[in-house]
Order: C-alpha cells, then structure tokens, then sequence
C-alpha cells in the first residue's frame, strides 16, 4: 500500500480518499478551505444517470450564442481577452457534434451508472446522514419545442435501459399536492436520487478522520518538487508533505496547481448560483429541472434549494445579484404559489464547476510523471460523479484493472 496526498477537498477528493483509504493506504487530503462551503457544498445535489448527454453537445453553440452576451441568460460568458478561454471556446466548438456526443455517450453512462451503484452503497455503509432519497428526478417543461427535445432523450435513454415516465401537466401537479405547478408536461427518470451535499461532504469528513486520514486544512498549494518522472513533494504555506503518490482532485483550480508541473490542462470555471429556503411550511416532493428556465429545484428535508445558471467570467469574478434573481423568476414561472421572498445577497451562494472542452471528466496518470494522478472536469455533475470517479483513482492507485473502460478519460486528450 502507498503513501497518497490527494489535493482538494471536495466531494471527488474526498471520495477518492475515502476507497484509497479502504484499500489501505495511507491518504493525506490537503484543501484550501475548512471544507465548510465551495462547490461540492450548495449545488443541487443530484446523483443523476439521467445527464448522459455531455455539456459539448449539438445544438449547445447555437443557444450559447444567444445567450452568452446577456447576464440574465443561463448561459453567460463575461467577454474578456483570455488566450485559455479562447483555447477552450474553440476546442468546445470542435466538440460539440453529433459524432462527438455518440463517442462520448456510453462512456459517461458508463460512469454515472457506477456512481450511482455506489452512492446507494455509501448510504448504507455510511448511514443516511446525508438525506438521500430514491425518488427520481423531473424534467419539466412548458413550451412545445423542449417537450420535443425531452421526448427525444428520454428516447436515448430508453435505448440505454434507463426507466422513463412521461407525466401531463394535470399528473404532475397531482404528485406535488402542496404547491401548484404550472407545466405542460414532465419525464420522471426514476433511477436518480438527490442528496445534500453539504451533509454528504461532512460524513465523508467524519468517515475520513475515523479512518485514520489525515485532513490538511486551510492550506494553499504553493508549489511541487519535482525529480525526473517523479513528484517528490507537495509544497505549502504550511510547510512540504511527502508522498509515495500524488493526486490532484481540486476542481476548478487544477490548472493553476498544475501548471507548476509543466502540465498544461484546458479547463475552464464555469460559475453558478444557489437558494436554499430554510423550514419550507408546503414544499416540493420531487427535484425537478425546470428545463426552459435551466433551473434546478431540489427538496431537502424541510429545507428547498434553487440553483442555475453557467457563468464563465473567471475565478474571483463578482457575483451578479440578476443572474440570482433570473432562478428564482425561473422557480416562480413554474411554482408560482412557492412561499419563499428573494434573499439578500449574503444569503445567495455561487461555486465554479470545472469545465473540460468535451464535457467528459478527466482522470487518469499523466505520462510525464510516474506518481501523478489527475480527476477533475467534472462540470455540473460532480456529485454524480463523485463515487465512481473516487473508485477509479482507488483502482488507479492499487494499479487494478478500472471497473469500466476509463480511455475516454484521458488527461492529455487535449494536448
């Protein structure tokens, strides 16, 4: 068994250290933060087989294209001269094709359908601390042309043996008994589930400490010590940490960490917004995504989270209190009787979510070093990925053969 530094400490760093830790090595977990918030902390928290298609898609160019110049749209690019945004923008233009997504289908079905073997898993092996229910997730929608498109994933999906139920809007506002719903249809793909991620982040912690993994935090990666094919060191405000393997899972900051390595990797942060209304009197049943408003609504317990939006304006960038307000108009359109006041701008949390070109995640070694493992990329759909991404780089570590085909995957794709 090896000695393993992993850097990040979100859901896929903190999974990848808690098989590591099952298969018996000794994992140190460095993070910036005090794992209190950051993405893996306010998103929706779906584990979702349904998200097969990758966000480089057919047909994503065109809507971007209408929306990124509004700051109110779902999808914003904050226009700016920045030669790895232009980088990116132009290998996501290249990708998004017809032949493209057919490639890359049946490998990121492949993974989330692992994922989401193993979240259940964790539910049992963990306990339930975490809130996860096993209902399903809608899509929902109001207008003709995206009722079409729906139809027509939940096609693919049927194709891919993914259980489909197809709804009106009269047996949709039946299975939501406490709140009116206005929608001409939905599909229930029963397979998802949801849990809160904030929760999920401290079993896993907690699991962690009990395990005996070390827990490095608020501490900044400054640098590596590097000899030939082998990394030899994490350096850090808090001094140098020494490792046997390293793996480098901190989302949308892995390529400035990276970089100090000589690796360059196209990846950019991909900024989005949430709502949590605590102590809900009448709530939702059922998450859903509100597909004409790309708005995602998620019960949890009492509590009822809102979030969108894809804003790429780079790490740092101010938060726009009318993209904020653009969900909750979003939540409305659909849940007009919704009992809950826009909140103050302390109340609204945004994350990045870290973007390949291709939609795909990357994970894997990379060539130039013998101990480096890479995992990141994962998009919107890090918690989906979350548990099979960390028992790839447990497989990885222990050098056994991946449970699904992981090429795909590959960190240097892109150069």
């Amino acid at each position: 068994m090896a000695k393993v530094i992993i850097a990040g400490g979100g859901v896929i760093g903190l999974c990848s250290a808690y098989y590591a830790c099952k298969a018996g090595h000794e994992v140190t977990v460095i993070e910036r933060g005090d794992m209190t918030r950051g993405t893996s902390f306010g998103n929706a928290g779906y584990v979702s087989p349904s998200h097969f298609t990758p966000l480089a898609s057919p047909g994503i160019i065109a809507k971007g294209l209408r929306w990124m110049l509004s700051s109110t749209s779902p999808f914003y690019i904050k226009p700016r001269l920045d030669l790895s945004l232009l980088k990116w923008g132009m290998l996501f233009w290249q990708q998004s094709n017809q032949r493209t997504v057919e490639q890359n289908v049946p490998h990121l079905h492949a993974i989330l359908q692992l994922s989401r073997r193993l979240q259940t898993e964790l539910m049992h092996e963990l306990g339930n601390h975490f809130r996860m229910q096993e209902i399903g997730c809608f899509m929902l929608y109001k207008s003709p042309a995206t009722e079409k498109h729906e139809m027509e994933l939940a096609e693919e999906a049927y194709a891919l043996g993914i259980e489909t139920r197809i709804f009106n809007g009269a047996e949709v506002q039946a299975m939501e008994p406490e709140v009116e719903v206005q929608t001409a249809g939905g599909i229930l793909y029963p397979i998802d589930c949801h849990i809160h991620p904030g929760d999920f982040m401290q079993t896993l912690h907690q699991s962690l400490a009990r395990m005996g993994a070390r827990l490095q935090l608020n501490t900044e990666i400054t640098g590596f010590e590097r000899k030939g094919r082998k990394v030899l060191s994490v350096q850090t405000d808090k001094g140098p940490f020494t490792a046997e393997e390293y793996v480098i899972a901190n989302g949308s900051w892995l390529p400035s960490v990276v970089r100090d390595l000589g690796i360059r990797l196209v990846l950019q942060a991909g900024k989005g917004y949430s709502m949590t209304f605590e102590k809900m009197s009448k709530n939702l049943r059922y998450p859903a995504i509100l597909v004409d408003r790309r708005v995602a609504m998620t019960p949890m317990g009492a509590d009822l989270r809102m979030g969108g939006t894809m804003e790429i304006s780079g790490i740092g960038s101010p938060t726009l209190l009318k993209r904020a307000a653009a969900i909750f108009a979003g939540a409305k359109d659909y849940y007009p009787s919704l009992e809950v006041a826009f909140p103050p701008p302390e109340k609204i949390w945004h994350g990045y979510r870290p973007l390949s070109p291709d939609g795909l995640p990357y994970i894997g070694r990379h060539s130039r070093y013998d101990n480096l493992i890479i995992a990141g990329g994962h998009a919107m759909i890090g918690i989906s990925l979350a548990a099979g991404t960390g028992r790839l780089v447990e497989e990885i570590l222990s050098k056994k053969k991946p449970s699904i085909e992981i090429s795909a995957f590959e960190v240097e794709r892109f150069g």
